[in-house]
């Protein structure tokens, strides 16, 4: 059985190796890895530290910025493995986790598994145990009880990065978004087909703005309006 990991990459010239370091270093036992790059026309010399590397990565070269949702897509299209999971080119999120959110999923508990970067975490803005940016803090906290009260689930996360499923699934649902609401719209439409999502506490390291974070208020506002489209 294989593990298709996707990432999609935009300008992340600093983090790139890292993370494909760490992602090698991780043991699934029996389960192979099959490393998909997406690169969504980066401009700072991103695609070409993409195109030098070695290994055995599958590579894939947006002819034009499109957004997260889009290379995620275009990762899914391409890939081969029994289970999918979503990674991002920063070093925020631990590979080391692949194996927690695979498990439930080899042991017939579930076919989807997400990580939560707030179950069993307090907020903290300084030292070793800081969370990530207050407004980002309360943003995530707002979306995520939203999207409960709408949809009638109990989640502690609606927007992580680390979704682990079934390829079958994950390939079975016509996500239309291109950019950062790709997320929300893919987390609306499995709820309401019936799919079951079991979350799992993760490790996470947030970085700033002033760091390379993307993210802004803006797409906030766009994932509101995707959750009240998607369930009216």
């Amino acid at each position: 059985m294989k593990l298709s990991v996707i990432i999609p990459v935009y300008n992340e010239p600093k983090t790139i190796n890292e993370i494909l370091k760490r992602i090698e270093k991780v043991n699934l036992g029996k389960l192979s890895k099959e490393i998909i790059l997406v690169d969504d026309a980066s401009t700072d010399g991103t695609s070409e530290a993409i195109r030098k590397l070695k290994g055995n990565y599958v590579k894939i070269f947006q002819k034009k910025n499109q957004g997260k949702g889009a290379a995620l897509k275009a990762g899914i299209k391409k890939s081969t493995g029994d289970f999918i999971i979503f990674q991002d080119a920063d070093l925020e999120y631990d590979p080391d986790d692949y194996a927690k959110l695979l498990q439930p999923i080899l042991e017939n508990k579930t076919e989807i598994s997400f990580g939560s970067r707030f179950q069993g975490e307090e907020f903290s803005a300084f030292g070793k145990k800081r969370t990530m940016h207050p407004a980002h803090w309360i943003g995530n906290k707002g979306l995520t009880f939203i999207f409960n009260v709408l949809y009638g689930t109990s989640l502690t996360d609606v927007e992580p990065c680390y979704k682990m499923f079934k390829s079958e699934i994950l390939k079975s649902i016509d996500v239309k978004s291109d950019r950062f609401e790709y997320d929300i719209e893919l987390m609306c439409k499995l709820v309401k087909q019936g799919h079951k999502i079991l979350q799992l506490p993760i490790k996470y390291s947030p970085r700033g703005f002033e760091e390379g974070k993307k993210i802004n208020w803006k797409d906030g506002i766009i994932a509101f309006w995707t959750m009240v489209k998607f369930r009216f």
